[in-house]
């Protein structure tokens, strides 16, 4: 469709690029507030544009503006905490003031005639939230100020967390928390923040630790604003890896002395809107309203990405925003893996911070998205950090506990370490933060930074001794065990005592070894390397291990390795197409995992359906781990349910216990797929 422009409406347009401004100088200072982006090719998403030819003109729709006036971020250098998000609201809510009224000029004018019916000013992003007719959104995007216009409507999800079983400890002390306890870091003084489904106020060790007030939580729908609700237990799952306690009889969270806030981000529906996001991210910048008051967290926790792989940038601004205020936006990256090329937005976002997901072994997660991402101009690894997100034990709804597995796990991780790291030291910079916490990493995979472990495992003992220029210790001995069978737990481990080279005295450290199959054939090596860390902040000399042992470990001629030759599944995804006036075709796609998460092909998977729908179906997972299956259904079905049966392969035992599912839209063993 052509669209007219009569002269009255170009005259109109001439003299608004001239009344304009370009950008505002300060007095007495020759660099602008703000800079200006050049208008893109297409102003209108092409996503959007088709939403607005399906409209009527009668009809309104929901629509995110961002004007070209972009604020110059102050780096905050040298700054503490409270000045510099002081200084970075003020430089984004000039920018808005200054800029935004041609724009509020005409959605007030529409107003009045009925053509829009609401808009919401931000200034974490330079723009508007509007809600208008079609004809209003085609005359903004020919507007000299706007830089773009993109749907409200996100398929966001969270980044996955499904039940499975667990040791509590072991995720905690992977990552070295407690070696900071015992230094009298618990977090206390920082305030981590979560964007997430919410947080359940009734468990014990959430409660104590929210900060309370009407700066501590928010709830852009209205749903449930007066104090924390989880309806999913997503957000409580990933609070309790943050600041959970021991009420469990467990330490359950990395950093148990810090305090929490929350945006709920997701509705009760599960759904959310960028209005919403951006809401949430504008709160958190600024949470009772007044910029000189402190109350800012110092850590934002993202376990949610869109539900697809690829490029976005819609929150990127946002993003920029916490950096310049001193925190760094941490992000789950996605659970799109095996493959290469599977990054996640914002996760991928230049400011962000993705976080993959590992095992208890310190092998990759099966789903954990990988890189490489070049995503608005990112540069490195994807992800930059991986962290404990398998079986990972936590908090969960109704004051109970739960394990959950996902990168969504994985993150959370993170945020909680960086609240023990600023605890020791609090003004620490955004990229400071990322930097040590890189530098620091337990490097797996191959040498260096990689696009599946990015950097290495999270290790907060050295990114504190790096901070602190205190000598880091060393790894001492690497024993390699083999088994003439093998064996899910040996009888006999080696401790081995580790004998300071000089000077002495000084303190014995015992290492026992935990042996855990490398593969999943018949008979595999076991390997254990042990890190010593001392148990005191004094610096000490590298220790050397006297004397380095080899054992052989033989099982009882009974014994099996249950834990390596299980299998389960850990996707189950729906897709319904084709609906026709007398059918419609559902498929199915199943994705098997073994003990350590990782895919397994070879596996037969036994399906039957329900629910207004008879028949049984099979399939064989590829090298990906996945197979599928598709079925023809009445329309007198508004639904169908597929429910595993049984999956074999030889030598393997289905644990139909341990089936889970990332994105959470089913239990692993049993999904409803409705019709399109």
């Amino acid at each position: 469709m052509k669209t007219k422009i009569s002269f009255p409406v170009i005259l109109i347009l001439i003299l608004s690029l001239a009344a304009t401004p370009a950008f505002h100088v300060q007095a007495g200072n020759s660099q602008p507030a703000w800079h200006v982006l050049s208008v893109p090719e297409n102003t209108i998403s092409a996503s959007l544009r088709s939403e607005l030819n399906q409209l009527q003109q009668d009809e309104t729709i929901t629509v995110i503006v961002q004007l070209r006036q972009k604020a110059n971020l102050p780096s905050g250098t040298g700054l503490r905490k409270a000045d510099r998000v002081a200084n970075l609201i003020k430089a984004l809510t000039t920018t808005a003031d200054k800029t935004q009224g041609p724009v509020k000029k005409v959605l007030d004018e529409k107003q009045s005639q009925g053509a829009v019916k609401s808009y919401t000013e931000f200034w974490i992003f330079n723009g508007f939230s509007i809600t208008a007719s079609p004809d209003v959104i085609q005359e903004l995007a020919s507007h000299p100020d706007v830089f773009s216009i993109t749907s409200d409507e996100l398929d966001v999800v969270p980044a996955g967390a499904a039940q499975a079983f667990s040791n509590p400890e072991v995720n905690v002390s992977l990552i070295n928390a407690p070696a900071l306890w015992s230094m009298g870091y618990g977090g206390q003084g920082i305030v981590v923040a979560s964007m997430d489904s919410g947080v359940n106020m009734a468990h014990t060790d959430l409660a104590s630790r929210w900060r309370s007030g009407a700066n501590s939580w928010f709830d852009p729908y209205g749903q449930h604003p007066a104090s924390p609700f989880d309806l999913s237990g997503h957000g409580t799952w990933t609070m309790g890896v943050m600041v959970g306690g021991d009420s469990g009889g467990a330490s359950i969270g990395v950093a148990p002395g810090a305090q929490w806030i929350a945006v709920k981000m997701f509705n009760d529906a599960g759904t959310s809107t960028a209005t919403a996001i951006h809401q949430g991210y504008q709160w958190l910048l600024n949470p009772d309203g007044d910029p000189a008051t402190d109350d800012a967290p110092h850590v934002v926790n993202n376990s949610w990405t869109f539900a697809y792989p690829g490029c976005n940038l819609d929150f990127e601004p946002d993003l920029q925003a916490l950096r310049a205020a001193g925190i760094l936006p941490v992000f789950a990256a996605g659970n799109g893996g095996p493959s290469a090329n599977t990054s996640y937005s914002p996760a991928n976002n230049p400011s962000a911070f993705a976080v993959g997901a590992i095992n208890n072994g310190s092998s990759i997660y099966g789903l954990s998205s990988r890189g490489a991402t070049k995503c608005g101009g990112s540069a490195g690894v994807f992800p930059e950090l991986v962290a404990p997100g398998v079986n990972v034990y936590t908090t969960d709804l109704g004051g109970f506990y739960t394990t959950a597995s996902g990168t969504s796990l994985a993150a959370p991780h993170v945020a909680g370490g960086l609240a023990l790291l600023l605890s020791a030291y609090p003004d620490l910079s955004a990229g400071q933060q990322g930097d040590v916490l890189k530098s620091s990493a337990v490097d797996l995979g191959v040498a260096g930074p990689d696009n599946i472990y990015g950097y290495g495992r999270l290790n907060l003992l050295a990114a504190y001794q790096q901070l602190s220029g205190a000598p880091t210790a060393t790894p001492i001995v690497q024993s390699t065990f083999t088994a003439t069978l093998p064996s899910e737990t040996p009888t006999a481990l080696p401790t081995q005592t580790m004998v300071p080279a000089s000077p002495t005295p000084l303190p014995t450290y015992t290492s026992t070894a935990t042996f855990i199959p490398s593969s999943s054939t018949p008979l595999p090596t076991y390997t254990s390397t042990s890190t010593f860390i001392p148990s005191s902040p004094t610096p000490l000399p590298t220790w050397t291990a006297s004397p380095t042992r080899t054992a052989t470990l033989v099982p009882t001629a009974t014994s099996t390795n249950a834990a390596v030759t299980a299998l389960h599944v850990g996707d189950l995804d729906r897709a319904s197409v084709g609906a026709t006036s007398k059918s419609w075709n559902a498929t199915i796609t199943i994705r098997v995992h073994d003990a350590s998460e990782q895919p397994l092909s070879g596996v037969t998977v036994y399906l039957n359906w329900t629910n207004g729908v008879k028949g049984t179906a099979s399939c064989t997972t590829n090298t990906n781990g996945t197979c599928s299956v598709s079925k023809t259904i009445s329309n007198r079905s508004a639904s169908a349910t597929l429910t595993v049966t049984n999956a074999a392969k030889a030598s393997f035992t289905y644990a139909a216990t341990d089936n889970h599912d990332p994105d959470g839209d089913s239990n692993g063993t049993t999904i409803v797929i409705s019709r399109p």
